[in-house]
């Protein structure tokens, strides 16, 4: 196929997916496709053209940007999508294009908060009972089987869609989606009795309200620190900045 406009590839999902999308969506200079990877029930939809499902790995993303004409590709995945990044990078690598990653800066510890940082999900399970015997666990539907063996510990779990694999027992579930204000996250912990917050260093907004009610409850947070993201590969910390990179590399 041949376009009149250079097409870009933006690997999305998030907040800052969604804004790219939406900088560039009456661009006359390129064409801008979002790729949703169709874990969520109900995404919220860029603006612009939007393609579902995943790739086949690194191969199978190369070969679709290959097929597609795609001049640069942009990861604005979660910044605990490792596999998609590294998948990403190794698909413009052979397609000899431009890659580069967005992600949202990770929250900066207030001098109240009583934050003991975690590896991995493993070893957040490792450090939950050391801490509590009640524990919140938030960190999205995937990974929650990481706690399943925890003894001594019920927890309560919430994430958009139901978790996948083996869940801790006991354990309560409940189905949100942020954003969540700091009084009703606050009221949430002391009605649950909760004595443990567990989160990823996700950053950004719409979930920071947790943060700052464990704060203001001066409750422990097992915050796991986000994968490394591929060595030499350019990365952006604002959607504006990331959309003009993605302008500046293919016009």
């Amino acid at each position: 196929m041949h376009n009149a406009r250079p097409r870009v590839l933006v690997l999305g999902g998030t907040g800052e997916g969604r804004e790219i999308a939406a900088r560039l969506a009456d661009s006359v200079d390129l064409e801008v496709v979002t790729s949703l990877a169709g874990r969520v029930r109900d995404p919220r939809w860029p603006e612009g053209e939007v393609r579902v499902g995943g790739f086949g790995g690194a191969e199978g993303l190369a070969g679709w940007l290959a097929e597609n004409e795609i001049r640069a590709l942009l990861d604005a995945t979660h910044p605990f999508a490792s596999r998609i990044t590294a998948n990403g990078h190794l698909a413009a690598r052979t397609c000899e294009i431009p890659f580069a990653v967005c992600q949202r800066p990770s929250w900066a510890q207030h001098p109240q908060d009583r934050w003991f940082p975690a590896r991995d999900l493993s070893h957040a399970a490792e450090l939950v009972p050391v801490l509590g015997t009640r524990a919140f666990l938030t960190i999205g539907r995937q990974g929650v089987s990481a706690f399943a063996k925890v003894s001594g510990v019920s927890f309560l779990v919430r994430s958009i869609d139901p978790p996948t694999g083996a869940m801790p027992a006991p354990h309560e579930l409940i189905l949100a989606r942020g954003p969540f204000d700091v009084e009703s996250e606050r009221e949430l912990m002391r009605r649950r009795g909760i004595d443990v917050v567990v989160t990823k260093s996700s950053g950004g907004d719409q979930t920071y309200a947790k943060i700052v009610a464990a704060r203001q409850l001066g409750l422990p947070v097992i915050v796991v620190e986000r994968p490394p993201a591929p060595e030499g590969v350019e990365s952006f910390n604002s959607p504006s900045a990331a959309a003009a990179w993605l302008e500046s590399t293919v016009t």
